[in-house]
C-alpha cells in the first residue's frame, strides 16, 4: 500500500525544526540564486511576504530589492468584506518605518493608515510562501485558499501572465506528488536551498510563460 503523503502539520513541523543557522543558510542560498535571475532584475514591483512559522525568510531579498530602488509589497487581507475582493489579498507598499502586526489569522502584515494598496496584477513578480510542494511546482498552502482566490484570474488569462509566481521553500517541504484541484494555481518556479524547480507548460499555457529563472 502506498504511503500517505505528509500532512500540513508534519510539513510545518519539519520547517520549524530547522535551526536558526540552517534557516539563515537556506535564505542566503535562495537569495543568491534569485538575485541574478532576469525576473528579479527586470521587476519594478515585487510582492513578498513576512515570514512566520518556519517559512523560508525572504526579508534579505526584500532589503536587496529596496536597495536597488524596486518597490516592494507585502500581502494584507482585503479590508473589503463584500464583493469581488472579499476573502482575497491585496498588497501594501512596504516602507521601512511601517508597523508590522499580526492579522486576525496571526499572519504578520503592514498596518496603519495611509497604506498604498495594490492588486496582484500591478506586480511584476510575486514571491509566495508555501507549506509543501512537488517537482511540478504544485503548492500546498496553509489551507485558507487566499492566494488561490486572489490569483484565480490567472487561470483565464490568455496572454503574458502578470505577476510571475515564485515560491520559496526549504527542501524538507518537498513531497512526491500533489493532486491538483480545479482552483489550484501552479507556481512558475520554486526555489529551495538545494535547487530550482520549474513548471512544465500546460497545454493551455500562455506562450512564453515557462522559463522562470535562467
Amino acid at each position: 500500500m502506498p504511503s500517505q503523503p505528509p500532512s500540513r502539520r508534519q510539513l510545518r513541523a519539519a520547517r520549524r525544526a530547522l535551526t536558526p543557522d540552517q534557516q539563515k543558510d537556506h535564505a542566503t542560498r535562495v537569495v543568491r540564486r534569485i538575485s541574478t535571475s532576469w525576473p528579479f532584475l527586470r521587476a519594478s514591483r515585487i510582492g513578498l511576504y513576512w515570514p512566520a512559522d518556519g517559512e523560508l525568510d525572504p526579508l534579505p531579498l526584500l532589503r536587496l530589492a529596496d536597495g536597488l530602488g524596486k518597490q516592494c509589497y507585502l500581502p494584507v487581507l482585503s479590508p473589503i468584506r463584500v464583493g469581488a475582493l472579499r476573502n482575497k489579498l491585496l498588497f501594501a507598499r512596504h516602507l521601512p518605518t511601517q508597523r508590522i502586526q499580526a492579522n486576525r489569522f496571526g499572519i504578520p502584515e503592514p498596518r496603519g493608515r495611509g497604506r498604498h494598496l495594490a492588486r496582484p496584477i500591478a506586480l511584476d513578480l510575486l514571491i509566495v510562501p508555501l507549506v509543501g510542494f512537488d517537482d511540478h511546482c504544485n503548492r500546498i498552502g496553509m489551507g485558507g485558499g487566499f492566494y488561490d482566490r486572489t490569483l484565480a484570474y490567472l487561470r483565464h488569462h490568455k496572454h503574458w501572465r502578470r505577476p510571475r509566481l515564485l515560491g520559496l521553500a526549504h527542501e524538507c517541504q518537498r513531497i512526491t506528488a500533489i493532486t491538483r484541484q480545479p482552483w489550484d494555481i501552479r507556481l512558475d518556479a520554486i526555489v529551495t536551498e538545494a535547487r530550482l524547480y520549474s513548471k512544465e507548460p500546460d497545454g493551455d499555457e500562455p506562450e512564453g510563460a515557462s522559463g522562470m529563472i535562467g
